[in-house]
């Protein structure tokens, strides 16, 4: 974990204070070591005690005082320590109450921290933590011939992000798309085109036009049964490579593609690698080979499934139904061995994928767990405990409809059009006469949308209300960018040089040492933010 210099000088400092004061109980615990008295510090909740604080509370019963006593007598033997090591001499600890607060030499740290800043530019928050290992992260995975909903952006945004942010930690990242191209609807896809499509189905908004074939499909098939039929006939055409049918999904899988990169060209959104569930049909029939001879795969009634230990509470894993057709389950049991084989090795491999599939990734994590244990593999060659599900709550849209629905499925397309329309009125009252209004509307109602993904938890749901997404004030994307803006306003009227010799002694009033303290924290922050999975 990437550490902040600061805190592991006065936590240093205070272990040792401790040993000093306390040498009996102190070499007997390991709750006043410099590690745990590290992991205690917080943040004060009033700015002005210190940068950082150590609740003594905690130390009362072990150490039989009063926590003011403790705190009085430790201040003094940590003050006394801080002075004896290198860098710690900028540092103080008072005595609060209850509390060891740390104080630094408000220049130091400015001076510190903008010297790093500017020599250091984009690299500065840059970790070595993630050197030499391999972190695989996917996310997005929209499915094939059906527009891109708003179900998708929070896994496209996070994933994204998380990203970025394992890449600034040093890992190798590798953003993977797994997108839905294949399965029983591809033969309904291939039967309602056949029927009812042409050349022109294909042009325009081709996404949408088959969508509305396969709208059409159901429709009809409500009343003409058979074209049930001739779509379970379609997919093994599919199946068995016939090419009219093959040339048909490729063609589908083509238009998807173009629409799916305009889509994250606009959300700034890029990936390493990208393979869909037909990549695993040749792969799925040897995991499931493994499994028999690991003595795992079991016949129920007719199926082939894996059961999982009753104290899970999980249902058996099912890998082929009695008519001998896979599952999503058996894909993604083959695409795991598949990221194993070609990233051997790595570190990570995060789904990011919305909280109702936890179950599922329990239960594919769980086999190959199984499955490793059962063929002895040592631990340098297993998988297993190197995999999570990087969950994630709804957007919901606060009671409130959209504008635009096409069937059951908000589109993003939809919610990025409303943003960009709203943010443009209210451009128009205040800059009519701006000269890029449309291009500046539609970046600014982009960031809103992506900023109110990431600021808030990714297990929480999104509750998208509209007036606050776009607010100019308060903590949302268009004020964000605004004040960027304004920023680059002043450096540009400044119009000097600010990488040279900067007087940071002047840094020292209490809003500024606020945003120069935030600053610092940025490496540890971003650490930690890789630590939880959290944007």
């Amino acid at each position: 974990m990437e550490k902040d210099k600061y805190k592991s000088l006065f936590a240093q400092a205070t272990a040792q204070a401790f040993r000093k004061i306390y040498p009996d109980v102190a070499g007997e615990t390991d709750e006043l070591t410099e590690v745990a008295v590290y992991e205690a510090l917080a943040k004060p909740k009033d700015a002005s005690m210190g940068r950082f604080a150590l609740p003594v509370f905690r130390y009362a019963g072990l150490l039989k005082d009063k926590p003011p006593a403790i705190a009085a007598v430790i201040a003094v033997e940590t003050n006394r320590q801080l002075s004896s090591l290198e860098g710690g001499s900028l540092m103080t600890c008072v005595a609060t109450g209850g509390f060891l607060n740390a104080q630094i030499d408000p220049a130091s740290l400015a001076g510190e921290t903008v010297r790093e800043v500017l020599s250091k530019g984009n690299r500065f928050g840059d970790s070595p933590v993630g050197h030499g290992k391999t972190c695989l992260v996917e996310y997005s995975s929209p499915n094939i011939a059906k527009p891109f909903g708003v179900g998708h952006l929070r896994s496209t945004v996070i994933g994204n992000s998380l990203r970025l942010i394992f890449r600034k930690l040093g890992y190798s990242v590798v953003g993977i798309n797994y997108p839905g191209d294949w399965g029983t609807q591809f033969g309904k896809m291939i039967v309602a085109f056949r029927k009812w499509g042409s050349d022109d189905t294909l042009k325009g908004n081709a996404v949408k036009n088959l969508v509305d074939l396969y709208v059409r499909f159901h429709s009809e098939a409500e009343a003409d049964t058979s074209l049930e039929d001739e779509a379970r006939d379609a997919f093994k055409q599919l199946e068995t490579g016939d090419p009219d049918a093959v040339k048909l999904w490729e063609t589908f899988k083509k238009v998807s593609y173009e629409e799916f990169e305009r889509v994250y060209d606009l959300l700034g959104v890029e990936f390493d690698w990208v393979y869909g569930e037909a990549d695993l049909n040749d792969r799925m029939e040897p995991v499931i080979e493994r499994l028999s001879k690991a003595g795992l795969a079991e016949e129920s009634q007719g199926a082939l499934v894996v059961h999982l230990p009753e104290e899970t509470n999980l249902p058996p894993l099912l890998l082929r139904k009695s008519d001998g057709a896979t599952l999503y389950a058996t894909r993604d049991l083959a695409g795991l061995v598949y990221r194993w084989e070609k990233y051997h090795g790595f570190d990570q491999s995060l789904y990011v994928v919305n909280s109702a599939q936890a179950d599922h990734f329990r239960q594919c994590f769980m086999v190959i767990d199984m499955l490793e244990k059962a063929e002895k593999r040592p631990g340098s060659d297993r998988m297993s405990g190197r995999t999570r599900h990087v969950e994630f709550g709804w957007v919901r849209f606060g009671g409130k409809t959209m504008s635009t629905r096409r069937g059951n499925t908000v589109l993003l397309e939809d919610v990025i059009g409303q943003a960009r329309d709203l943010v443009k009125e209210k451009i128009k009252e205040k800059n009519p006469a701006l000269p890029t209004i449309d291009e500046t509307a539609l970046h600014v109602g982009v960031g809103a949308v992506l900023f109110s993904q990431l600021s808030v938890r990714r297990q929480k749901d999104v509750d998208f209300q509209w007036e606050e997404v776009l607010s100019f004030e308060g903590e949302t994307g268009p004020y964000l960018q605004y004040t960027h803006a304004r920023l680059c306003a002043l450096m540009r009227r400044f119009g000097k040089d600010i990488t040279g010799e900067v007087d940071c002694s002047v840094l020292v009033g209490a809003e500024e040492q606020r945003v120069i303290e935030l600053i610092a924290d940025f490496p540890v922050v971003l650490a930690s933010a890789g630590e939880q999975y959290e944007p």
